[in-house]
């Protein structure tokens, strides 16, 4: 197949082949256009993979308080995801961007305690910063819990490029502006 030439004004860009849209057996979606490219997720259990959807129906009132604070870059401009499966669990929220999970905890985690202990130490071990909170500690100190979860976010961002403003935010020194 050749390289197509795309001309923009002066300046003209080659472009490669396209790829294979999907492989057979594959369907895609839209005017067909799409390129198939496996996810990590499509590896994850077909059960885990539908209780997490399930999850997400049937939200607890702190899960929704938390999800409206969080959802759509509303802290610090990163991505959390709600009852994210990560095998063999899944997270409350899940920030990829920098890597933390927020974990709600009902009145049955007083008796799961050890089982909490150890899903902790095995994402720690993957290199998840773990948060948690009761669901009484969310909907009665919100903003408590907020900052919490932004104080993490903000001791984490020397080291995750996500959490630093791109170049050219932030304001001019007083003696710069005229």
């Amino acid at each position: 197949m050749k390289a197509k030439t795309i001309a923009f004004a002066d300046t003209a860009a080659q472009l490669p082949p396209l790829p294979q849209a999907y492989p057979e057996g594959h369907k895609g979606e839209g005017r067909g256009e799409g390129v198939y490219l496996p996810t990590p997720s499509s590896k994850l259990p077909t059960g885990l993979r539908t209780f997490a959807r399930d999850l997400r129906t049937r939200q607890t009132d702190a899960e929704n308080l938390l999800w409206g604070l969080l959802r759509n870059r509303r802290l610090l401009g990163l991505k959390f995801r709600r009852q994210f499966p990560l095998s063999p669990y899944i997270l409350d929220f899940y920030c990829h961007e920098a890597s933390l999970a927020v974990e709600l905890d009902g009145g049955q985690h007083a008796e799961q305690q050890q089982y909490d202990q150890q899903r902790t130490t095995h994402l720690e071990n993957q290199g998840i910063t773990v948060l948690r909170f009761w669901n009484n500690e969310v909907l009665q100190q919100t903003e408590s819990v907020l900052e919490k979860i932004y104080l993490t976010l903000e001791a984490q961002a020397p080291s995750s490029p996500a959490l630093l403003p791109l170049a050219g935010e932030g304001r001019k020194p007083l003696s710069e502006q005229g």
